[in-house]
């Protein structure tokens, strides 16, 4: 009976080895403490005690109890949940020198239960609105890397734009060169009369006065033999480049068009319209006077040297 009392004994010498090497508590000490828990993560008290703070660590058999009775004699074991921070208790158990006990028994008052209880009430709001404040601050840094992605976005459309304005005013310049180039090739001509129309602003209509001077200009070319009628279109610098390069287009094909229908001159005796757009202001677009001036279709009147005779 003795030899099996011994190996039991030993038996359970051996568990509570094994237990506080799990907690890595060898070779502890007993420890009996009270104190103030202030901070609970899973198993895991840390408690405010006279002597310091303790990591009280619980277990399977880690016994939580009040006291029952009028008296309080009688102590009624309780769900360890009830551990909560705030809560006044006294815990004994295995410690070491880290200050780490592996609790064997924690007992606590109601009272002091209660008045954890409202503590927590009270700081649950907090907490709520902590937990509230860090999902607004998320919520706002997502919509900060949203905005700033959609920034990135425009940033590359608009620098697209930009190669796209590059590549037609490009464009735009190898048409008026090949235009300059087309109008110097007729040096063999002479220049016998000129003429300009002017026109509103972003407009290509042709006004009463300038159907006159169209007009005059072609009676004067029919008094020639061999010759034909130049035109050129242009427009002041207000607005954008393309738009204006297109509204010397127009302006110089209104007074084609009117060449061809009103004043009946043949296809042969015109030569197909120059959009120059901003190029060769006749004056200066600083100025009200300037711009309408630079809003202009300029004709001249092309004889050839051969057929004339001089």
């Amino acid at each position: 009976m003795k030899r099996q009392v011994r190996v039991a004994a030993g038996f359970l010498a051996v568990w509570l080895l094994a237990l506080a090497s799990a907690f890595g508590i060898a070779n502890g000490e007993k420890i009996k403490s009270k104190g103030v828990i202030t901070n609970r993560a899973g198993d895991t008290l840390t408690v405010k005690t006279a002597d310091g703070a303790f990591t009280v660590l619980l277990n399977s058999d880690t016994k939580v109890q009040r006291p029952a009775g009028v008296i309080g004699v009688r102590k009624t074991q309780v769900s360890s949940d009830v551990l909560i921070p705030g809560l006044r208790m006294s815990f004994e158990g295995v410690g070491d020198e880290h200050e780490r006990v592996v609790a064997k028994a924690i007992t606590f008052e109601s009272d002091d239960l209660a008045l954890a209880e409202v503590i927590q009430a009270g700081l649950n709001p907090v907490a709520q609105q902590q937990a509230k404040n860090i999902q607004n601050i998320e919520a706002t840094q997502q919509r900060t890397a949203a905005n700033e992605a959609t920034i990135a976005a425009h940033q590359r459309e608009i620098d697209s734009t930009k190669q796209r304005i590059s590549a037609n005013e490009q464009g735009i310049q190898e048409v008026a060169e090949s235009t300059q180039k087309r109008f110097s090739d007729l040096a063999t001509w002479y220049i016998k009369g000129e003429a300009t129309v002017n026109f509103g602003v972003g407009d290509s209509a042709l006004s009463q006065e300038a159907q006159k001077a169209i007009t005059d200009f072609a009676q004067q070319a029919r008094t020639y033999m061999g010759w034909v009628i130049e035109v050129r279109g242009y427009a002041d610098s207000t607005g954008r480049l393309e738009d204006n390069q297109k509204l010397s287009k127009e302006r110089a094909q209104a007074v084609v068009a009117y060449l061809l229908q009103d004043c009946h001159i043949e296809v042969k005796n015109v030569v197909a319209p120059g959009a120059m757009g901003e190029k060769n202001p006749a004056e200066s677009n600083e100025t009200e006077y300037g711009r309408a001036e630079n809003r202009r279709v300029d004709l001249r009147l092309l004889v050839n040297k051969g057929v004339s005779g001089e």
